[in-house]
């Protein structure tokens, strides 16, 4: 059973408010606050971290961007990843912590087991399959013994490809049994850019590589059984008919997590496991030239302790302006969105045996703003609430969940679609 926790301080708190991620994460919660979830009643929030100044000021830049003066008298908690005692302070006044402040490589593992042992639910939005597995072996059964929710990648990385499946899965009528997914992403004449910490994970990420695999062999999981037609894996670089442009392997998180969620939804809940494979679209051939050039060049300075020292000092030398120190302006957040497109098959309803060739097509999208700083606060956000809303609709014991796992029998995805982030059905077809 998960621990009761809606007699304390705060429903909310922000951990890493005054980061680049944290400001609009903060900008968001006071959006919701304001939103038909809190109607008639107050959503009680704090911001967390470091520096009294940073989140003051946070706190005055969001109020003056929504016009809520009110926003400067939000609490503050001051605490710092490197005193246990000030996090257990934070993580004891929290329902649920949003945790901000990564790469959580470094940075996830202490905020993860104060929260557990403080009994705070936590939420991240780690791209690092890494520290989200290695969080799930080390602390699930302590987070289970606790009735505490560890829920790992509740960004853009992974809440829209995790939940999509399932949308996809819902929409069928049926039984679905692979689907690849094709993400785009649009921007306006001044392009888009990241911030560089989102790089610097992608840097640890690739550099330890080897480490992430012996995780894996430690946990000795057996393959999940397939149904239907065997999803072949494409190519490294590949023209793909279904968008009309070259693709490549997403190499972030999205197909790990969602393997996790179908391990989960199969072993807990007996529903058939799906195969799914992630895509990112490219565009033509000279974008195919310009990435495979800047991959070779990023794998080769990973190796190095140079070369990675010279990766994260230089972020917009070495990804052609993609990734920079100071981040994306306001006007290029403004101008970009996202879509992700799920190419799904599998068996119409009522078949007694799902084998032979699929004879159900379905096509899915989910669409949605800016990425990084719009749509990741509103995922976020968004599975935060409904860990306080619907306690009753998440898993009956807690323990470090994926999204999927965690929100399958949720409203989030209603949630979400009034947020701004849409899930809608393309084509079905009976082949």
């Amino acid at each position: 059973m998960a621990t009761e926790t809606s007699n304390r301080p705060y429903q909310l708190v922000i951990f890493g408010a005054s980061g680049f991620t944290g400001q609009y994460v903060v900008e968001e919660v006071a959006r919701t606050a304001d939103g038909e979830d809190y109607r008639g009643q107050e959503l009680r929030w704090a911001v967390a971290g470091r520096s009294q100044k940073k989140l003051e000021k946070v706190l005055s830049w969001a109020a003056e961007r929504l016009g809520k003066p009110q926003l400067k008298s939000i609490d503050i908690v001051i605490c710092d990843i490197n005193d246990a005692p000030s996090l257990a302070d934070m993580c004891k006044k929290a329902s649920v912590v949003l945790d901000c402040v990564g790469p959580y490589r470094f940075y996830g593992e202490a905020v993860v087991k104060a929260c557990i042992e403080n009994g705070a639910h936590f939420l991240d939005i780690s791209g690092e399959p890494k520290f989200l597995e290695s969080m799930y072996l080390k602390y699930d059964r302590q987070a289970a013994d606790n009735g505490v929710y560890i829920v790992g990648s509740c960004g853009f990385d992974s809440i829209p490809a995790d939940l999509g499946v399932l949308f996809t899965r819902n929409s069928i009528q049926g039984t679905l049994t692979a689907v690849e997914s094709f993400l785009s992403f649009k921007s306006g004449p001044e392009g888009t850019c990241i911030h560089d910490g989102t790089w610097q994970s992608a840097i640890h990420g690739v550099a330890d590589q080897g480490n992430l695999k012996n995780l894996r062999k430690k946990m000795s999981l057996k393959p999940l059984p397939i149904v239907g037609k065997k999803l072949n894996r494409r190519s490294a670089v590949f023209y793909s008919k279904e968008v009309q442009q070259y693709a490549i392997p997403f190499l972030g998180s999205d197909a790990s997590v969602v393997k996790r969620t179908q391990r989960y939804l199969y072993e807990n809940l007996q529903e058939t496991p799906v195969q799914y494979a992630a895509y990112a679209a490219v565009g033509g051939i000279t974008s195919v030239i310009q990435l495979m050039f800047a991959g070779v060049l990023f794998l080769l300075f990973t190796k190095f302790s140079f070369g990675r020292k010279l990766l994260i000092k230089y972020p917009k030398f070495f990804s052609f302006g993609y990734f920079s120190k100071e981040g994306p302006t306001q006007k290029q957040i403004d101008e970009s969105s996202f879509s992700i497109t799920f190419f799904g098959e599998g068996y119409r309803q009522g078949l007694k045996t799902q084998q032979g060739k699929p004879n159900v097509k379905i096509c899915t999208q989910i669409s949605g703003p800016e990425a990084g700083y719009v749509a990741t606060p509103i995922a976020m956000v968004q599975a935060g609430i409904t860990i306080l809303k619907e306690p009753e609709s998440l898993p009956e014991n807690g323990g470090v969940y994926t999204p999927g796992a965690a929100f399958s029998k949720t409203k989030l995805i209603d949630r979400l679609s009034k947020s701004g982030i849409r899930f809608i059905v393309l084509s079905k077809i009976d082949a």
